[in-house]
């Protein structure tokens, strides 16, 4: 019973791989995410990335890929994940709202060109999309990963990746498959591996 189980949800997980695959769209959107980041790292810009619950877990890991290194080493690039400064988030949560933790910092720290990356399975996490709103007033490139629909953040992004599918733990495996790839696109395009 739970083998059958298990096989059941890698395949579920390879399907939905599959379909990205299969999906032109998505692909090229993830090239042109990679070409702005490039760009926007030229020009002295930064990538700001926020989420909440495994999506948290998966902005502080995609934004370590920047800021550390992906396949080789390079000079490090600044990216953040919005939610680590745990003083920070629940000093605004309590004083403001949690609605207002992302808004409230890229309002701070966005600047015209910069990247910020938001990711919600639901593409409807108010406080992402908050932030997403207060981005484009300050004429920061706005990257939407979700689920299918691509919620509210759909209509706030310069680039969305809405992964095809409407099961939480497929979108998630499948946005770290994304970022992944555009961050070793990011790397490559902007060092030379020396080795």
């Amino acid at each position: 019973m739970s083998e059958s189980r298990i096989k059941d949800i890698i395949k579920s997980s390879v399907d939905t791989k599959q379909a990205i695959l299969e999906d032109k769209q998505l692909i090229q959107a993830v090239n042109d995410i990679a070409k702005a980041i490039i760009s926007c790292y030229k020009k002295g810009g930064k990538v700001l990335f926020c989420g909440n619950g495994g999506s948290a877990a998966d902005a502080q890991h995609l934004a370590a890929e920047l800021s550390g290194r992906f396949y080789f080493d390079r000079a490090p690039l600044e990216a953040e994940a919005l939610h680590v400064n745990s003083s920070y988030v629940t000093a605004v949560a309590n004083d403001y709202s949690y609605n207002d933790i992302y808004s409230r910092y890229v309002n701070g720290v966005g600047k015209p060109g910069d990247v910020i990356i938001g990711i919600s399975t639901s593409g409807n996490s108010e406080n992402i999309v908050r932030a997403m709103k207060v981005a484009k007033e300050k004429n920061m490139l706005t990257v939407c990963m979700t689920g299918e629909s691509g919620g509210e953040m759909k209509d706030l992004a310069d680039f969305l990746l809405n992964v095809p599918s409407t099961d939480t733990p497929r979108i998630q495996e499948s946005h770290i498959m994304l970022g992944h790839a555009f961050c070793e696109l990011v790397e490559s395009g902007l060092f030379t591996r020396n080795d």
